[in-house]
């Protein structure tokens, strides 16, 4: 009979001893070589774009604002496609928050909820919202924290990156990094971002490794101690942005500072650069105010540094409040932006990982709006100095010097709105030197709240593409829980 056992270790090297029956050798001592280190496991990096209230109708203007009709957006060229469901949990259309949330933790939620379970309400039975002058009041026992694709790419030792064009504590970024059952609880979710301090998302370990955004206002207290003047919201004393800086973040508050934060694989950055939402790209002062492109790149640069593999939400927020106002100009101006962030993302890519062998890339929207495209218009090619493409009125199409008209003869904008703030009356014309002004609200069929963002979004699926390291995962008709997923099972999360 043969026996095979493992001796103890013999000045440093094992030893397999081999005991072999009816031998008149005795043991042999067969030296085993030295364990070969396991080969380093590939580096693996997410990079999740979301574009907030980018609806394919959205996408589709965009597109021919930028390029017209037959050219392509970056985000067209993405080579795997699928269609994804977002209603919420108690919601036929859905919010950004239980959205977002879904897209990150796979867990349907209510309406206003972020990243908690199913059964967390974000109101009392009253209707009252659970956060008082933006601190939470959710009480004890309504619901619990739900893990999010963040939280677990830092344990398991990712480096970690939230970008946004809307304040950081906004309800898509916050999806990413906080816990709480109200959104609007934005002094909350923004202690949760601060090393050490109270409130903090211990999840996070030593802390996200670069945040870009707006929202300081939430972040300082109401009056500044030195001259009194009111500067932020927050109801405690706490002024989070040197408190950042206590936690070793290298901090910056505009463009120059931006210019210069470290991309040097070991600090965490962090730029907040408007007391609240950033500004619309058609409007942003590009001397005060880094491009959604540009705190991508920087970004990207930073995580990469750490060389140990990377999971970055890229949010073009900022869409969203522009449809929100019906004021098409700038949702594909945004939109335009968006797009421009995505291409300079995955040419970086690229050039780190050639082939995206180890990269994913999704790009999606976490619901829709009612913009739509009205009547049988002639091709506009993209939108120029004094040619409004897109954005003008419905010209036929059997004669583009004509504009189609209403059953009162009048005139009537290619892009439109389900709902909103602005009706023109039925018995006035539209003035085509209107539609040029950026401020210009597009016509709303069904009249909301005048003078107000009031437009609402829409419950219609929307557009994911992806590249990259098991991109081929999506596909066909899926929900936004189902993103989450197949996202772990793409890069073995």
């Amino acid at each position: 009979m043969t026996q095979r056992f493992i001796a103890p270790a013999l000045l440093g090297a094992s030893l397999l001893l081999s005991a072999c029956g009816g031998s008149n050798h005795g043991p042999q001592l067969l030296p085993i070589l030295p364990q070969q280190p396991a080969a380093a496991q590939p580096q693996k990096n997410i990079l999740f774009f979301l574009g907030d209230g980018m609806g394919i109708t959205t996408m589709t203007a965009a597109r021919i604002y930028k390029v017209g009709e037959d050219g392509d957006l970056t985000m067209d060229t993405l080579p795997e496609t699928a269609f994804v469901h977002t209603y919420s949990n108690d919601a036929q259309v859905t919010d950004s928050a239980p959205s977002m949330s879904a897209y990150m933790t796979g867990v349907k939620m209510n309406n206003e909820v972020i990243s908690m379970s199913p059964e967390t309400k974000a109101t009392d039975a009253s209707g009252k919202a659970y956060h008082t002058n933006f601190d939470s009041t959710c009480p004890s026992g309504n619901g619990q924290a739900v893990e999010t694709l963040l939280e677990q790419s830092k344990a398991k030792g990712y480096a970690t990156g939230v970008v946004t064009t809307t304040r950081i504590t906004h309800a898509t970024p916050a999806a990413t990094y906080s816990h709480v059952c109200h959104r609007d609880a934005e002094n909350t979710i923004a202690a949760a971002l601060v090393p050490g301090g109270a409130g903090y998302n211990a999840k996070l370990g030593d802390g996200i490794d670069v945040f870009f955004g707006g929202g300081t206002d939430y972040f300082l207290p109401k009056v500044n101690k030195t001259d009194k003047d009111k500067i932020g919201k927050r109801n405690d004393d706490r002024d989070l942005t040197a408190e950042l800086k206590v936690a070793k973040y290298s901090y910056a508050a505009n463009k120059s500072e931006f210019d210069k934060l470290p991309v040097d694989g070991t600090t965490k950055i962090a730029g907040l650069f408007t007391k609240s939402h950033m500004a619309y790209d058609l409007d942003r002062d590009a001397t005060e105010e880094p491009s959604l492109a540009e705190m991508t790149g920087k970004a990207i640069d930073a995580l990469a540094a750490r060389k140990k593999g990377f999971f970055l939400m890229v949010e073009g927020g900022r869409i969203d409040h522009a449809l929100h106002a019906t004021n098409a100009r700038r949702a594909l101006q945004d939109t335009s932006a968006f797009d421009d962030a995505i291409k300079l993302a995955l040419d970086k890519m690229q050039a780190i990982d050639p082939g995206l062998k180890n990269t994913l890339v999704v790009v999606t929207a976490d619901h829709d709006h009612t913009l739509q495209l009205n009547g049988y218009a002639a091709r506009t090619g993209k939108t120029e100095p004094g040619k409004p493409g897109v954005l003008g009125l419905v010209k036929n199409y059997a004669d583009a010097s004509k504009n189609s008209t209403d059953v009162n003869g009048k005139p009537y904008t290619i892009i439109g709105f389900g709902n909103g703030p602005h009706r023109t009356a039925r018995d006035l014309a539209i003035d085509e030197f209107d539609l040029n002004k950026p401020d210009y609200q597009q016509e709303a069929v069904v009249p909301t709240q005048a003078n107000s963002d009031s437009e609402t979004h829409g419950g219609a699926d929307v557009f994911l593409g992806a590249q990259g390291l098991g991109a081929d995962n999506f596909s066909g008709v899926i929900t936004n829980t189902d993103v989450f997923g197949l996202i772990k099972k793409a890069v073995g999360l």
